[in-house]
């Protein structure tokens, strides 16, 4: 796939499976491997026309894989540090940032990225 036509999502992984309390504390890698393979099964069902997803663990879900379908970005310090990263780089290409988080919501939109929060992603 050409991802430069491609919309970039970039996905706040703490912040999606923390938006839920099921216990993914006891298991953030595991957390971010569901989340990972949900988004690798599923896409974005409300986003026609090509996607490229890229998953930003941190912490303990380092070492996290990508699968086809998800890149993972694995954070060498704070996540949203790497999301703001991802967001600068990316250019003039059109960003998607999936997040709850006010202040990350806040630093990618003033770098010219559209923000959705964790329902777009959970189940």
């Amino acid at each position: 796939m050409d991802h430069s036509a491609a919309l970039l999502v970039i996905v706040d992984s703490a912040n999606v499976f923390g938006s839920v309390p099921d216990g993914w504390w006891r298991d953030r890698r595991g957390a971010a491997e569901r989340l990972r393979d949900r988004l690798a099964s599923r896409g974005l069902p409300d986003r026609p026309g090509p996607v490229e997803i890229v998953l930003v663990v941190e912490g303990a879900a380092r070492g996290v894989e990508s699968v086809p379908g998800v890149r993972v970005e694995a954070a060498p310090g704070s996540g949203d540090d790497r999301v703001v990263d991802l967001v600068a780089e990316a250019g003039e290409r059109p960003v998607l940032v999936v997040t709850a988080d006010r202040e990350l919501r806040r630093r990618v939109t003033a770098l010219g990225a559209t923000v959705t929060g964790p329902r777009t992603v959970r189940p």
